[in-house]
Formats: C-alpha cells, structure tokens, sequence
C-alpha cells in the first residue's frame, strides 16, 4: 500500500496543490488505515470491511469531523460521511477588540516590542487573515500606498485583501522602532520571522490584561472580522473573498451569528416579541 499512498501524496501536492499541513494529515490517517488492513490485498478491501474500519473509529470516540477526515481520505463512495456538528465560532465584540489592541499599547507606547504586538493584532484584525498567513507575511506583501496586502492562504493560493490605514499606521510605528532590517515582517525577540506559538502567546498576554472572555484566540479576530463586517452591511460574497474560503457555505456560518444578534435586538426592542 506505500507505493499508492506515496503516489497519492504526489498527486495532492503536485495537483492539487494542497498545504503542506494538509498533506500531512491525510499520511497519517491513510498510515492508520494501513495499520487496519494488515496484510490483507487492496482487492479484497469491501465494503463490509470498510463499515468495520469505521465502527472502530468509532470506538476510538472520535469525533464526526475527524471520522469524517478519515473517510474522505479513502475513495470510498459506499459510506456516507457522520454528519458534522455546526459549532458556531466564537467572537469579540468591537468593544472588545478595541479594549485589546488598546492594552498591547497602554504600557508600551514606545517600545518595540509593544509597537509590534499592536501591529499585529491591528493586522489579525484589519485583514481577517489566518496565523499561519499572518506569520508568512514579508515586506514586499504590504503595498503600503495602495493600501493593500497580498495574501499565501490555504493550499497555496495568493489572494489580495485590503488592510486599513490603522493598521498601516501601527506597522510602519512598529518598523520605523525596529532595530534589525529584514524582509520579514514581524520578528522575533531573536530576530528571526516570529512563528504561529508566539502569535498566540501574544494574544493570550493581552487577552488576560485587557480581561477578555477565556475562550478567545488569534482565530476569534478572523470570526471577529467576518461578523463586524457583516453586521455593518457587507455582503456574503465579499467576506468569502476576503476571508480565502473556497465555498461559500464555509462563509454562511456567520450569518448565524449575525442572525442571533437581530434576534437578542428584536426581542428586547418589539413589544409583542
């Protein structure tokens, strides 16, 4: 079976030009599959024998996203995924953010490190991006005039989304205090391209100071980002582009949260409610 998972490998990365995270995922889980199936030949794998595969990942109390990343890894068209459950994502209110991004400048006003922490959480903010796209972010990616900033998303694509002129403004503070030169765009204290933990030790740190709900992450700014667009009247189309999603059904989770909202405003506002 390694020659076709290898093979299997290629075609991913080669066609269909899947992240290198992604490509991971599916080895390790075509690598328990393999496991399973011991010495038996791949003409005899049926689909009986696959409904036993499945019943012991169920038995693992795995949950239906991951069993179901499991199963979309094999060509198997005679098993139906479990349904996944819609977990709404969690976010900040424009308060909240605010009080954030405030906290990370309260006591460092002219340090650089503080200076780069808000431009980092301006960014996160701002562009609604991913930590691992926002980690992967170099000089020449920022068209400071244009206000504009290009994006590596998932699967390799590039996208182009616009930054705000706050966040522009908190970058350049950032790189004007910056010691070192370097093509990289936010650094380390060791000089060196900040990686995805320290983004998240950065949030935490502030998250705690500003005394924000347990819970939130670098990843609420996207949510974050999404939602206050779509409460101030943007369109779903336009989120989708700028948030990377491939489909638009990715996207529509946020019209929940925008939904709940009307729904708290009406019942408190309509007397009949």
């Amino acid at each position: 079976m390694d020659k076709y998972i290898e093979k299997f490998m290629r075609y991913l990365e080669i066609e269909k030009n899947y992240s290198l995270h992604t490509i991971l995922n599916y080895k390790l889980d075509l690598g328990d599959f393999k496991k399973f199936t011991g010495e038996l030949d791949l003409e005899k794998i049926d689909y009986l024998f696959l409904r036993k595969y499945l019943a012991v990942l169920k038995e693992k109390k795995l949950g239906n996203r991951t069993v179901g990343r499991h199963l979309s890894t094999l060509p198997i068209l005679l098993l139906s995924s479990p349904k996944l459950e819609q977990h709404l994502p969690s976010f900040m209110t424009e308060e909240e953010v605010t009080k954030l991004i405030e906290a990370a400048f309260a006591k460092n006003e002219k340090d650089e490190r503080g200076l780069r922490d808000r431009a980092i959480l301006e960014t996160f903010y701002s562009t609604g991006m991913r930590i691992s796209e926002l980690v992967g972010l170099s000089m020449p990616d920022i068209d400071f005039i244009s206000g504009i900033i290009k994006v590596l998303g998932k699967g390799k694509k590039e996208r182009i989304v616009p930054i705000g002129d706050v966040a522009i403004t908190a970058i350049r503070k950032y790189l004007e205090k910056r010691k070192k030169q370097s093509e990289v765009l936010f650094l380390n204290k060791n000089g060196k391209r900040i990686t995805a933990r320290g983004v998240r030790d950065i949030v935490e740190k502030y998250l705690k100071v500003a005394g924000i709900k347990q819970g939130a992450s670098p990843h609420t700014f996207r949510h974050s980002f999404a939602t206050h667009l779509l409460d101030r009247g943007a369109d779903l189309r336009t989120v989708q582009e700028l948030l990377g999603h491939a489909n638009l059904s990715t996207t529509q989770i946020y019209t929940h949260l925008t939904t709940e909202k009307l729904k708290k405003v009406y019942d408190k506002a309509h007397p009949h409610a």
